[in-house]
């Protein structure tokens, strides 16, 4: 059995499931490959040591995987070269100490460093270092808003529109009714109270699921984010 690691920088534009979805394509077509996957680091957003396509900083992927053959690899690496959401990527073969090194450091055998014990004389200080430090309280971490633009029918404007009313998810814009986010567009004056959001919450339902190939599919049959009747096409025609 052969080893492998896979690393690939995905592109931080991107929406928090987006970037998720795009590592986890390439998971699965090492799976359905024949490939085992050994473990995938979700290494995080990392600076560039130079500018890729206007980008100074990525999300980094790490996947080690085993396999028999390795015919496979070609397809793999043609089909990150054309995805427009990595920018760069690196396959390696690796030998036993690179599978060693990388399973040392996974059960953190890696990194860490041995501090003498020192012998304290003060019985002040040895008090003060009996006594348990205090718990750290986890700040918690900003949601990453998701690209409403993705949603056929929402442009720049109204998707700050929609932010500015606390609608910054997919998930957020699925769970409401076309009547709520009219109400908002409302809001906003007149030059967005024309809009038809009816499938709105559907596209956007679709996009927080990750169905991107369903919702593309459902987007060539719209019109600006509208349904197109039997009707409409006749006058298009």
């Amino acid at each position: 059995m052969r080893n492998y690691e896979v690393t690939f920088i995905v592109d931080p534009v991107l929406s928090g499931d987006e970037i998720k979805a795009t590592a986890q394509k390439y998971v699965d077509q090492l799976q359905t490959s024949g490939a085992s996957i050994v473990h995938v680091d979700e290494m995080g957003l990392r600076q560039l040591a130079y500018e890729i396509n206007k980008r100074h900083s990525g999300y980094y992927y790490c996947v080690e995987f085993q396999s028999e053959t390795t015919g496979y690899l070609t397809s793999l690496e043609l089909n990150m070269r054309r995805d427009e959401h990595l920018l760069r990527f690196l396959t390696i073969a690796l030998d036993k100490y690179g599978v060693k090194f990388n399973d040392d450091k996974r059960q953190g055998l890696i990194g860490k460093t041995k501090k003498k014990s020192k012998q304290v004389a003060d019985p002040a200080a040895v008090t003060a270092a009996a006594v348990p430090p205090k718990p750290k309280v986890a700040k918690p971490q900003p949601v990453q808003p998701d690209n409403l633009k993705r949603v056929e029918g929402i442009g720049p404007k109204i998707a700050e529109v929609l932010k500015a009313a606390g609608v910054v998810s997919f998930a957020k814009l699925a769970s409401m009714t076309p009547e709520e986010i009219k109400d908002i567009l409302n809001a906003a004056g007149d030059r967005f109270s024309f809009q038809d959001p009816a499938t709105w919450p559907e596209q956007a339902d679709l996009a927080a699921q990750g169905e991107w190939d369903k919702l593309k599919k459902w987007q060539d049959e719209l019109k600006g984010g509208k349904v197109v009747t039997g009707s409409s096409k006749d006058e298009e025609e």
